[in-house]
């Protein structure tokens, strides 16, 4: 993945996440926001940082716990043709 595209789509996450970031992150989400609106490719330090935002925020969710939730309709459509 190219380092702008990277870019982009970390910086629209972080959008999402807007509301749960401090004063100083937001100060420096707004400051990220304003190079990329210069369509300014972030130097090293700016993508780690960056990155390091975005994985502070970022809710990972478990989702095995969504196949418990389907696979008992199977068992049982499996149960119900065995008859």
């Amino acid at each position: 993945m190219s380092r702008y595209r990277e870019q982009k789509n970390l910086m629209e996450q972080l959008a999402k996440l807007q509301a749960k970031l401090t004063w100083s992150e937001l100060s420096e989400f707004k400051m990220f926001i304003k190079r990329q609106k210069d369509d300014e490719e972030f130097d090293t330090l700016s993508m780690k940082r960056l990155r390091e935002l975005v994985a502070k925020y970022e809710v990972k969710r478990d989702k095995s716990a969504f196949d418990n939730l389907f696979k008992p309709r199977q068992d049982q459509n499996n149960e119900e043709n065995d008859k």
